[in-house]
Parts: structure tokens; sequence; C-alpha cells
């Protein structure tokens, strides 16, 4: 696996949800390239709660929404945008885990729509969430002149597995 570097990183203004390490609300998630999947894992937090110890439903939602932007920037080199996702979940998190991994790649491509396939899985391994995003992706002239994109690359050496 290889870290992905983030190309917003210190970026004026960039305060995403998702991805930001400077949001403190954020989720301030972190990806790595494996193979032909993106992949990140992440830190369940009581402050995401739903029901009592269990991690809200929507922020498992922001999670897969997230890794399959990454998806994108990643694999497809441009940016884009949801729009549509598919959510099935199957079993509940615990806000206790000490973490979960999320793992995506794209199912399907038609001309500038593509589809990712995206998991969510807790600490013992289990399938949790799982999510097919429907992503509209814009030229990269588009992304490079209105999103501020230039390239998604990864760091130069191999990492051991993380957990």
């Amino acid at each position: 696996m290889k870290k992905i570097i983030n190309p917003w990183k210190g970026f004026e203004g960039y305060n995403c949800f998702g991805c930001s390490p400077d949001n403190e609300a954020g989720v301030k998630m972190e990806f790595y390239e494996d193979g032909d999947e993106v992949v990140s894992i992440w830190k369940p937090r009581p402050d995401y709660q739903g029901w009592l110890n269990t991690l809200h439903g929507g922020i498992q939602a922001v999670l897969l929404d997230e890794i399959c932007a990454w998806v994108v920037l990643r694999k497809l080199q441009t940016t884009g945008m949801t729009s549509k996702m598919e959510t099935r979940y199957r079993k509940a998190i615990s806000t206790n885990d000490s973490h979960v991994v999320l793992r995506a790649k794209i199912k399907e491509t038609k001309r500038n729509i593509v589809f990712i396939e995206a998991k969510l899985y807790d600490k013992d391994e289990d399938l949790c969430t799982e999510a097919v995003c429907t992503y509209f992706t814009f030229p990269q002239e588009k992304a490079r002149e209105e999103m501020f994109f230039k390239t998604c690359e990864v760091e130069p050496e191999e990492l051991l597995p993380l957990i």
C-alpha cells in the first residue's frame, strides 16, 4: 500500500468535512492505494454516534461517499460529484471500535459517469455497510480551473498494512 498525497493540503480555504486534516468537526480521512482499490483506516469517535455507542448512519454515508471521491481523484486523475448513492446498512458499528476499514474501487465507467463500489468493515473485518456511488466526472481542464486540482499522486514508499 502507498499513501495517497492530499492535493489540497495546505491550500487556503480548504476545509472539506471528509478529508481536511484541519476541519475540527470533520472526519479527517486519509487514503491509501492498494492495487485497484483505495483504502482508508478510520477511528470512530463518540462524537459521531447515533444510538448509544453506535456510529451514525449519516457518518457512515459520509465515509463511503468520501472514499468514492478519492477513487475518482486517484484512479481517474480528475474531480467529480456524487449524483447518486445507494447504501445498504448490514451491521451496526460501535463508536468504541479501535478502527474501521473502507475499501472502494471502480465498478464500471460509461463516458463521464463512473460507478464506484465501496465497503465499510468493522475492526473484526465484518462487512457492515456498502454503497454504490454514481459519480459525474469533470473534464480535467474544469477540474484544474474550478476545483484547483492538478494531480493526485502517492508517496514513493510502500507501507506495511496499518492495522
